[in-house]
């Protein structure tokens, strides 16, 4: 025994009980797995069911699918996963790897992670599936029965015994692609739909979409060449601009230049006048005066001195000549009266010096006020008042210029919302005849959709009228091909027929019938025994007499023409006995000529059908004389045997049948041809009128498409004029506001100036009377130091007479009472006289010397006083220059600042004009100043300028009105998105077709192959059924024998003795045995590389456990079993036996034993 594929090994790690890694070895055969209850027998079932890619967890008994990981037992922990190892041999190269050996492992992990692989590669479970089915092993594991899957075979659904059929037969994959196509057919009619939908909303939007993108393409052209003018425009502007600038900005410069120059001469002129008035001020609080005075008290107090001494020299020589006497002491007591009264009146002149010198000390304060007030009070005066006349004569014109520039603006504002308004109307009454037009087209939009859908549907139902008619059509003219062919076959075999029979050379001879095959009727699908069965004889001329036939040998030799010759004679024919299992091969062949029947008795009479070649030769050998022939053109006999090859069944009788049918085929050809050209003009006329239809309702969208865009334009521009009013009105209120302000601040600026201006002529006479408030002040401090002077040297005068006198009068008192002391002394008085005068002699020449020095001091002193007078006068007259030369400089400067005023105010306006050319090419034309600036002349028509031109252009462009600016890609998008979806929808439908004709064939297929898989499995079972039963009578029907796709299968099972109608009446083992005998039905029929089997003769009894036992016989030569059982008797059949044990608290074990070897392993 040979196999393609065959299990070798098993190996369980972790899997159930088998907690050890345990390898068992399989050998082609029978295997028999054997062992005590609960020791894990059927768990290798599981093991081989579940390493083959078994999903559910029923599949190997268990509640869930991590169940199959060993647990653990009291003595063993249990296990983190289960992996089961299975290997084939692919010696014969049946499985498509490049291995004589493939191992298929599967790995299954506690947190639910499973992994696949192929001789130690990851792979997919589908690859495992597929691997797999290339022998024979199907996806739902027919292969492995259980003991419980004995009684699902009966109990289950007709349509569940199909799929097990189906499922052996391959007839699975096809189910698989009919679903796959038919899912895509789904999905193509879905995509159809939307396509006709897309399609039809394409060509709604298309046209509209057409006319705005002409309108937008001309809107581009003229937006090119207006961008084009407005960039040479604005380049143009932006250099005239720019020259302006430089020319303001030399303005600006001279002006600041003479500014900056002004001022410097001011600062410096300021500077020389504050100088010089420092300088007369200084002049002004001089010491010399101070000086003066003092040298002058000086000179006075020196002679006042000297005549002190004198006064005391003559006193001193008066006593000194003599003393005291009477009269003397008389005189120095008058001269003490006299003394005390001088004393008295100089005291009054002092008294009366007070209030002139507490007046003077007033006009001194208030001097050093206004002097204070004159320095202090008025050193802005030259600049405040001027720089704020100034700045608000600039600020006066600007205020002016703004004021223009806003009236201007709001007057243009006016005239802006004027035309908004009128455009208004405009767009009202547009708007309206809009609404209008698409409340037309909605009204008569309904009507032709509902048209249009009975169209379409008329369409769609003429389209599968004309499928229909052409399919009908394809039939017919393939009908007539395959008729017309085996026409000729049949006529070419039977002038083959005729030419080994030389029938041509016999024509027209008396008696002639024609070839024996001219004269015969076979039945269909007898063709090939009956010509097995008459052999050389088909090739043979048939005559009606002995005579014709020696007739018609001689014409052939004549002729030299090999051929044979039969007689139609009568003559007895032997009735011979039928072999068993065979039948007589006369009941399927007649003679269409009366005469040639004996004929065909004598030489079929010995001819029978056996069912197969094995019974046919049988039957030859034990009947010698006869010959034996099988449907296939097998033939036996005593002259030899023979395999039979097809035949054509070519007879006279079937060539005249197949004319026959090629004229029936040829009249129901030419009325599919004509229903075909009648479904063609039908579908033409649909197609017409829904194209009609449809073109209708495309002109009505088109209309309510640019009825609605018009009014969508006419809205949104209305939205526009609505928003530019209410800018306008805006821009209105604000220029109107910027008018009040501006209005105001001129009346206030117009207002201020001339107190500015006063303000400012009051400066400049504030300057000037400052300036001879300084020479008045200047001189009343000249007045105020000479009273001051005076006083001070008339009260120095007095107070070194009052001093003198007191002094006097306190000598004359000491003299006199020195005089009354000094009586007895007289002598020594008289040297101290003499020492005190020459002290008063040296003191004498002291004093007048230091009058000659303070004398010459004095002299010095009025001629510096003398030349700083002149300086005085020198230095006023320079200030008045000074002051004159300021004012003038003042004069230039406002005129500068004026100037600069001026050129900042017209820069500024340039500056804006320029940013807003700029700004307005940057975001209008996305284009910088210097490409602006080298522009080359655009061309313009003749007699028109640029400026010009853009005005045109621009008009041009309002005229267009709206436009979609995106019109044209969008057209251009969607013109191919059309023939896009046209395209698509012509392949969609072109899939459609093809879908539907793979379908058909999957179909034809699926039958074909499902009914090959029935006939084979039905025979099978009626045999297996009677060699489990004999004499009994075992049946498949099919449910809906018309319908073999969907058809389900029924069982019929009637043991001998026994006529039940349901199979629930059958006994256990008579269950068992017919669904076994329906499971090797389809094993036999669809051979599959091995079986797995569980305990399935478990409710056999020894007769029946024999039959099954006889059954497994035969099955061993043709696939590898692997059965678990307890019977002693099917031990005894297996050519190996694996035991399994368990010890307790253990895991399980496997123990192998060949029976052929007698050993163990």
């Amino acid at each position: 025994m040979h196999l393609g594929v065959f299990l070798k090994s098993l190996t369980l790690k972790g899997f159930k009980s088998f907690a050890d890694s345990t390898t068992m070895g399989l050998e082609p055969g029978v295997t028999v797995v054997v062992g005590p209850n609960g020791s894990g027998k059927s768990n290798v079932v599981d093991a081989v069911a579940w390493v083959l890619g078994a999903q559910a967890p029923k599949a190997v008994r268990s509640q869930k699918m991590d169940d199959v990981i060993f647990a653990g037992t009291a003595k063993r922990s249990a296990l983190g996963r289960a992996e089961v190892s299975l290997t084939l041999d692919n010696s014969a190269g049946l499985l498509p790897l490049e291995f004589t050996e493939v191992t298929v492992t599967r790995v299954l992990f506690r947190n639910g992670d499973s992994e696949y692989s192929i001789n130690g590669v990851p792979c997919r479970l589908l690859d495992v599936q597929e691997l797999l089915s290339d022998a024979g092993v199907g996806r739902q594991q027919h292969v492995i029965v259980s003991q419980g899957q004995i009684d699902a075979v009966l109990n289950a659904r007709p349509e569940d015994r199909r799929s097990i059929i189906e499922e052996a037969a391959g007839v699975l994959k096809y189910r698989k692609r009919r679903e796959k196509a038919q899912r895509r057919l789904d999905a193509t009619e879905a995509n159809l739909v939307r396509l006709q939908d897309l399609l039809r909303e394409v060509r709604r939007q298309l046209k509209p979409l057409e006319r705005q993108a002409h309108a937008a393409q001309r809107h581009v052209e003229l937006q090119a060449e207006l961008d084009t003018l407005r960039m040479f425009v604005a380049g143009r502007e932006i250099a005239t601009q720019r020259a302006k600038l430089v020319t303001i900005e030399n303005d600006r410069i001279q002006a600041s230049e003479v500014q900056n120059t002004s001022k410097t001469r001011l600062a410096e002129l300021d500077t020389s006048i504050m100088g010089i008035e420092a300088q007369l001020s200084a002049r002004g609080a001089s010491d010399v005066r101070d000086r003066l005075g003092n040298v002058e008290r000086l000179i006075e107090r020196a002679d006042g001195l000297l005549g002190i001494i004198d006064e005391r020299r003559r006193s001193l020589e008066r006593d000194r000549s003599q003393g005291l006497d009477a009269d003397v002491i008389a005189t120095l007591e008058a001269d003490v009266a006299g003394f005390r009264s001088e004393l008295t009146e100089v005291e009054a002149g002092l008294a009366e010096l007070q209030p002139e010198v507490a007046a003077l000390e007033e006009e001194e304060r208030q001097l050093e006020a206004e002097r204070e007030a004159a320095e202090y009070g008025g050193v802005d005066l030259g600049s405040k008042a001027a720089t704020a006349a100034a700045e608000v004569r600039g600020e006066l014109r600007s205020v002016r210029s703004s004021l223009e520039r806003s009236r201007s603006e709001r007057d243009r504002a006016v005239e802006r919302v004027e035309l908004s308004r009128g455009q208004l109307v405009e767009l009202v009454d547009e708007i309206d005849r809009y609404r209008d037009e698409c409340e037309s087209a909605t009204n008569a939009e309904e009507p032709l959709v509902r048209q249009h859908a009975t169209a379409e549907a008329a369409r769609v139902a003429a389209e599968n009228a004309f499928a229909e008619a052409e399919r009908f059509e394809r039939d017919a003219s393939s009908k007539v091909e395959r008729l017309k062919a085996r026409q000729e076959a049949l006529q070419l075999a039977l002038d083959s027929a005729r030419a080994r029979a030389g029938a041509e050379r016999l024509v027209g001879l008396e008696g002639v019938l024609g070839t024996l095959l001219d004269v015969i009727a076979i039945d269909s699908g007898w063709e090939s025994a009956i010509e097995a069965a008459l052999g050389e004889a088909l090739s043979a001329v048939v005559v009606e007499s002995a005579p014709n036939a020696r007739t018609a040998l001689e014409a052939l030799r004549t002729s030299a023409t090999s051929g044979a010759v039969l007689a139609a004679v009568s003559g007895p024919s032997v009735k011979a006995e039928v072999p068993l299992g065979c039948v007589s091969v006369l009941g399927h062949v007649r003679a269409t000529n009366p005469g040639v029947q004996s004929l065909l008795e004598r030489l079929l009479s010995h001819a029978f059908s056996a069912p197969s070649l094995d019974a046919a030769i049988d039957a030859a050998l034990s009947h010698h004389d006869f010959v034996i022939v099988t449907p296939e053109g097998d033939r036996l006999s005593a002259t030899g045997w023979r395999i039979g090859s097809s035949s054509g069944g070519a007879t006279a009788a079937a060539l005249e049948e197949v004319g026959a049918g090629v004229d029936a085929a040829m009249k129901t050809l030419e009325a599919a041809e004509g229903a075909r050209a009648e479904a063609r003009a039908t579908l033409d006329q649909a197609q017409s009128a829904e194209r009609e239809f449809t073109a209708a309702l495309d002109r009505n969208d088109g209309r309510f498409l640019a009825a609605s865009e018009a009014l969508a334009q006419a809205q949104a521009r209305r939205r526009e004029v609505d928003a530019e009013r209410e800018g306008a009105e805006r821009s209105i209120a604000e220029f109107v506001s910027a008018i009040e302000v501006n209005e105001q601040r001129l009346s206030e600026l117009e207002a201020a100036l001339p107190t500015l201006v006063a303000a400012e002529q009051a400066e400049a006479d504030a300057v000037r009377q400052r300036d001879e408030s300084r020479a008045a002040i200047d001189a009343w401090s000249a007045l105020l130091i000479s009273k001051r002077r005076d006083v001070e040297v008339r009260s120095a005068g007095l107070n070194e007479q009052q001093e003198f006198m007191r002094r006097r009068i306190a000598d004359i008192d000491g003299r006199l009472e020195a005089n009354r002391e000094a009586q007895a002394g007289a002598a020594g008085r008289r040297e101290q006289v003499e020492r005190a005068l020459g002290a008063v002699a040296a003191l004498r020449a002291f004093v007048e010397e230091r009058r000659i020095q303070v004398t010459a001091a004095r002299d010095s002193l009025v001629e510096e006083r003398q030349r700083q007078s002149a300086e005085v006068t020198e230095l006023t007259e320079r200030l008045d220059q000074l002051r004159q030369e300021r004012s003038a400089l003042e004069t230039a400067l406002e005129e500068s600042r004026e100037r600069l005023t001026k050129a900042e105010i017209t820069e500024a306006e340039v500056k804006f004009r320029l940013e807003t050319t700029i700004e307005s090419l940057r975001r209008d034309l996305d284009i910088e100043p210097e490409v602006a600036e080298a522009a080359e002349p655009p061309e313009v028509p003749e007699g028109a300028t640029p400026a010009g031109r853009v005005r045109e252009l621009e008009r041009e462009l309002r005229l267009l009105g709206p436009i979609n600016p995106l019109a044209l890609e969008e057209f251009n998008e969607l013109s191919q998105r059309h023939e896009f979806l046209e395209g698509q929808l012509e392949d969609v439908r072109s899939t459609r077709r093809e879908l539907n004709r793979v379908i058909a064939a999957v179909d034809v297929e699926i039958q074909n192959v499902f009914a090959s898989a029935f006939a084979d499995v039905s025979s099978n079972f009626a045999q297996l059924f009677g060699a489990l039963f004999p004499g009994g009578n075992g049946a498949l029907k099919l449910t809906a024998p018309d319908d073999l796709l969907n058809t389900g299968i029924e069982v019929e099972a009637k043991p001998s003795g026994k006529n039940v109608k349901k199979l629930s009446l059958l006994s256990g083992g008579e269950r068992s045995l017919t669904a076994l005998a329906f499971l090797f039905a389809v094993f036999r029929s669809r051979p599959s590389p091995f079986y797995v089997m569980d305990e399935v003769e478990a409710a056999l009894d020894d007769v029946n456990l024999h039959r099954f036992l006889n059954l497994i016989q035969e099955f061993r030569k043709e696939a590898q079993l692997l059965i678990v059982s307890h019977q002693k008797r099917t031990m005894e059949a297996g050519d190996a036996l694996l035991g399994v044990s368990m010890q307790p608290g253990g895991s399980s074990k496997v123990v192998t034993e060949r029976v052929s070897a007698g050993s163990s392993n």
